[in-house]
């Protein structure tokens, strides 16, 4: 095999710049191609071999990362921010930045990041819309207690969503027009067709083959439903990669961030710099488990008795993340042992 080319690569929506350099630096070539399929195939034929390429994590990353890997001896994911602060500069373009991110590569400084297999990421994304169902479907519903507030219409809080009782009331309530009737209606058919895709999105993750039975294994842990199961699994990818559970809980969102100079030491909230999407589901969990679990609702009341609810609630989180970390790696369903102390294999 010859030298090692290094190729960077700033990526966006329609175009992608690429720097391309030898192991001492030197430029081999530069420029930018249109960000098609068919582009990136006529790139190919050009470059010269073996050659490893890194590009930062965007939106536009996957379908690109995908397509170039076969053709690769290696290829990199960089992580947005880390990379922000290693290629600060006062002068920023494209060209610029496809050559650092080359030279973090060359150097062997690049912040890299995870990339998960392309068969996870399909199914996280459709988990990912499943998300975005919910949220309509919630927005739908709270429309449909403005209309009726609007009006001045009393109702049933607990009842409202519940198609007999919604029926009931646009049929009796002689305070809702024939206008507002329709629009309420146009609400509950928006609720009731995003309920169903919903539904039908979550089974179909479920009885997917290649996530199953991790899902089942999951599911052993005493509060941890369907949706928090597919989302450790489709966010996290392959468990090993944490090496510890205080990498999990990071990972997760459940810690501050720490800044320290001297003798100061400076505690922040909890970081942004986290999975948004396993820090909702996992606290959401979190909130649940007392109210189904005694030893949940145990935890939750010895760290509520320290005097903050959200602390407790997060403490429950991170012992969910405990759970979730030791069943995943050990491929085994989850077992409490009765001793003098309960604890979990």
């Amino acid at each position: 095999m010859g030298p090692m080319y290094y190729i960077g690569l700033d990526v966006h929506k329609r175009m992608i710049s690429y720097c391309v350099k030898e192991g001492s630096g030197k430029i081999h070539a530069e420029g930018s191609i249109p960000a098609t399929r068919l582009d990136l195939d006529r790139w190919l034929k050009t470059l010269p071999q073996p050659w490893s390429a890194a590009m930062e994590a965007t939106l536009f990353s996957g379908w690109i990362y995908d397509h170039l890997k076969p053709h690769a001896a290696a290829l990199k994911v960089a992580h947005p921010l880390m990379l922000r602060a290693i290629a600060a500069a006062k002068k920023k373009n494209d060209r610029i930045d496809a050559s650092k991110i080359c030279d973090c590569l060359r150097c062997d400084f690049l912040p890299e990041c995870y990339m998960a297999s392309t068969e996870i990421r399909e199914r996280r994304r459709t988990l990912r819309y499943r998300n975005l169902l919910v949220r309509q479907m919630v927005q739908t519903k709270n429309k449909i207690a403005v209309l009726l507030m609007e009006a001045g219409v009393s109702y049933n809080k607990q009842k409202l969503h519940k198609a007999g009782y919604f029926r009931e009331l646009l049929a009796t309530n002689p305070d809702l027009d024939e206008g507002l009737c329709s629009l309420l209606r146009v609400c509950r058919e928006t609720v009731v067709r995003l309920q169903r895709t919903e539904n039908a999105l979550v089974r179909s993750l479920e009885r997917d083959p290649l996530l199953r039975e991790r899902v089942e294994r999951l599911m052993t842990i005493p509060a941890v439903g369907p949706i928090t199961a597919l989302t450790w699994a489709l966010e996290v990818g392959d468990v090993q990669r944490l090496s510890s559970i205080k990498k999990a809980v990071s990972y997760c969102g459940l810690c501050g961030a720490e800044k320290s100079s001297g003798n100061t030491v400076q505690r922040t909230p909890l970081s942004k710099q986290r999975n948004k999407h396993l820090q909702t589901t996992l606290i959401e969990a979190a909130k649940m488990a007392p109210r189904i679990s005694p030893d949940w609702a145990a935890l939750y009341d010895r760290e509520k008795q320290k005097g903050n609810p959200n602390r407790a609630t997060l403490a429950v989180a991170r012992k969910l993340v405990a759970y979730l970390v030791a069943v995943d790696r050990r491929q085994k369903d989850f077992l409490v042992v009765e001793n003098q102390d309960r604890t979990a294999a």
